[in-house]
């Protein structure tokens, strides 16, 4: 067996799921949203698979998703974009492969932030790349030019970049991201941008995309995704935008990894893109609401909540919180105790791990929130 995967465990996600269904427990810790999504996304699915080809659509993706993805992004954050050079995907994970395998040489190394994505350094090795760590700290999780520039060698050609970044729950400033694109067009690096979470953001705040920077239209690949913007995750409906010298690239690793992707999701996603701004923007609302439900429920039961800015998560820090134990520990007696999972953010480092921060999903239903903090603040046991 390739020894990259023999070495490799079950995912965080799935191993804390299990454990949910195994024992009842309130599952906190994957991210996915209760609730249907848009109706008239599922309805325009329903209907294509009915009326329209279910016969392999062009490995690029349908025009009609191509052209609304750029008209949206046209729409909400002013970028220039055209069709061509949108590339549709079966999920954002798979654009991340596809762009990690299209533009990595052997010996290539990435600069990642963490805490990160699990799946990016598994993706980096496969393809030959050498992952290289920017280690960001709670509270704040802020990124430095010092932290930067620590980390970039000769070899150095890619920057992969989580915006908003998912474990941490936080959103670059436009300081930042100014200070990256400053970097990369120095150090003259490619920036893959995981945007997946651009819509789920909170308290009046706006995305900004680093493909906007100065410098950083030809040099980035951006990476989106229905499944978050429209919270139904099992589509697995994503994208890829790049400047055409890239975009020809990355479109000949997609077509070696899923090639093309349910041609009646496509059509549906494409109209949801069109007409579903309203539904976006009440499903913030909702979500930043659950936000603020949860965070001050496991407040009143003493735990210090650090904030939430985006992404379907928020934090505690134990340490803040006078628990002593570590945070795979806490999440342990956590499902053990209070019947209620949650996820060690020490999961999301390759290496030298904040191991005292746990992260809750919070886009459920109001009773399933309430259940969950009833439970932590009645388990005693929690703070030993």
């Amino acid at each position: 067996m390739n020894p990259l995967y023999a070495r490799m465990g079950t995912t965080i996600f799935e191993a804390m799921s299990a454990r949910a269904r195994e024992t009842g427990a309130i599952n906190l810790g994957q991210g996915f949203a209760d609730g249907r999504g848009p109706d008239a996304v599922l309805q325009a699915a329903a209907r294509a698979v009915l009326e329209k080809s279910n016969q392999y659509p062009p490995m690029p993706g349908l025009p009609e998703l191509r052209q609304a993805v750029a008209d949206h992004y046209l729409r909400h954050q002013g970028l220039d974009l055209v069709a061509e050079e949108v590339i549709v995907t079966s999920g954002a994970t798979e654009a991340l492969a596809a762009a990690l395998f299209a533009l990595i040489e052997p010996g290539d190394e990435v600069l990642c932030f963490q805490p990160l994505y699990d799946a990016y350094v598994p993706l980096i090795r496969q393809a030959g790349g050498i992952p290289r760590f920017v280690r960001l700290e709670p509270p704040g999780w802020r990124i430095d030019s010092a932290a930067l520039e620590a980390a970039i060698t000769a070899k150095t050609k890619l920057l992969l970049l989580n915006n908003p970044l998912n474990p941490a729950a936080t959103m670059c400033s436009a300081a930042e991201l100014a200070t990256i694109a400053d970097f990369c067009v120095a150090h003259d690096l490619i920036a893959i941008c995981d945007e997946v979470w651009e819509h789920v953001t909170f308290d009046g705040a706006r995305h900004l995309p680093l493909i906007g920077f100065p410098g950083m239209r030809d040099r980035t690949v951006k990476i989106g995704s229905a499944g978050k913007i429209f919270a139904l995750t099992g589509f697995k409906v994503g994208w890829m935008c790049a400047a055409p010298p890239l975009v020809r690239g990355l479109a000949k690793a997609h077509q070696f990894l899923t090639f093309t992707t349910p041609p009646n999701l496509q059509w549906a996603v494409a109209e949801g893109l069109a007409t579903q701004d309203d539904w976006v923007q009440q499903a913030r609302s909702r979500f930043q609401a659950g936000r603020d439900r949860l965070a001050a429920g496991l407040a009143s039961a003493g735990f210090a909540v650090l904030p939430s800015a985006a992404t379907y998560f928020l934090s505690v820090d134990l340490a803040a919180s006078g628990v002593t134990v570590d945070d795979t520990t806490f999440c342990d007696r956590l499902i053990d105790d209070a019947g209620v999972a949650a996820i060690p953010v020490s999961a999301f480092y390759a290496e030298e791990p904040v191991s005292h921060v746990v992260r809750f999903c919070f886009v459920k239903e109001n009773a399933t929130l309430d259940a969950a903090i009833d439970r932590i603040a009645a388990a005693n046991t929690l703070r030993r």
